[in-house]
């Protein structure tokens, strides 16, 4: 039976004592004594907190989810490195062949978890089914969501969470009916006016992809995408890299929205020096630590979930406990995923160990430990 002695954040606040877990690859047992989560970080024990959870992933170490082949593979290998326990392979805008070859690939993944690798939960499919007025770095290949093609591509990997502007034609009428069949839906790429953004929340929708990214702003007459989601939405994704979304915004948002929770969109520049990458059928450019389009375009990013919540920690001001919740907690509970997202007995052992800088020291999946070098 595996142990580990620290400072141990459960659901009811930090623990000063050790958490086991088992053979079975989830948690056995919680010991120790409460501890304020102002102190934890000066305590001179490891820090010990719940797997980063992704849900919006296209590639890292030189790969992309829409090459097929080993590709997620690499890329669930590299973002454990960084503290991801679980996470959604991402795709792209594209034509139905190159959506076929990336899910033919990315179902033997999803089927079992490799050894030194994030568990790969399934398919985050964002587009095609956007507005070809905020493709933002998609490229050119969107289209009104089909049923058909939906569970066509189920079969072959299985599809979590979709992306879509509900004011694309039909878009909006197919809501209910994927929430029904157990599909998440959330809104994004988008022009859609607040009215849009509302109704959508109404049929089923829960949540708002790179929230202010893609989609029509924020104006006091106009309240656009942006304003659905800060008026109305429990859940809604960001990318806190810092260059996505300024930290203002973030702070606006995290007083709006309860459950803000953080996404990489990590593109397969992440873990990579500056150069040429590919991201679906576009080649973009990691340089100054950001990836971009030709024209300038922010395509993606190159952050890692441990960066993300250093930057919450450090740059933000959250305070430990919250920030866990923001990069593996609320996540979890926005897919209904009760038994990851959080340390407790019966739940899958998906942790991290990090030092009083939040520098990781080790990671679990599922027990395993994962191989940081």
């Amino acid at each position: 039976m595996q142990s580990i002695h620290g400072n141990i954040l459960t659901p009811n606040g930090f623990v000063s004592g050790d958490i086991r877990f088992g053979s079975d690859g989830r948690i056995a047992a919680i010991t120790g004594s409460p501890v304020a989560t102002a102190s934890v970080r000066d305590a001179g024990l490891p820090l010990v907190l719940p797997g980063f959870i992704d849900l919006h992933v296209h590639g890292g170490a030189g790969h992309d989810i829409m090459e097929g082949g080993d590709a997620a593979l690499h890329v669930a290998t590299l973002h454990a490195r960084h503290g991801t326990t679980s996470l959604l392979a991402t795709t792209m805008t594209a034509p139905q062949s190159d959506l076929d070859i990336a899910f033919a690939a990315m179902g033997r993944l999803c089927a079992q978890r490799a050894p030194n690798a994030a568990r790969v939960l399934g398919v985050h499919l964002e587009g095609p089914y956007i507005s070809e007025a905020r493709l933002g770095a998609q490229p050119p290949f969107a289209r009104p969501a089909s049923f058909e093609e939906i569970h066509r591509l189920h079969a072959l990997a299985p599809i979590r969470l979709i992306t879509l502007a509900p004011e694309v034609g039909g878009n909006a009428e197919l809501i209910a009916q994927l929430v029904a069949e157990g599909f998440k839906v959330q809104l994004g790429h988008t022009t859609g006016s607040y009215e849009q953004g509302v109704a959508a929340l109404r049929c089923g929708a829960t949540g708002f992809t790179h929230l202010f990214n893609a989609m029509s702003a924020l104006h006091h007459r106009e309240p656009g995408m942006v304003g659905a989601a800060l008026a109305h939405a429990e859940f809604a994704e960001v990318i806190p890299d810092l260059l996505h979304v300024h930290p203002g915004a973030i702070h606006t948002a995290l007083r709006a929205i309860p459950k803000l929770y953080c996404v990489t969109d990590s593109t397969s520049a992440a873990g990579m020096p500056d150069g040429d990458y590919k991201l679906g059928r576009h080649t973009v450019t990691k340089c100054m630590g950001g990836v971009r389009l030709p024209d300038g375009t922010l395509a993606g990013s190159v952050l890692s979930m441990d960066q993300a919540l250093r930057n919450l920690v450090d740059t933000l001001g959250l305070d430990l406990t919250d920030a866990s919740h923001r990069v593996s907690t609320y996540a979890a509970d926005h897919m209904g995923w009760t038994d990851r997202g959080r340390l407790a007995v019966g739940a899958w052992a998906d942790v991290v160990v990090l030092d009083r800088d939040l520098a990781l020291q080790a990671v679990y999946v599922e027990g395993g430990a994962i191989n940081l070098g």
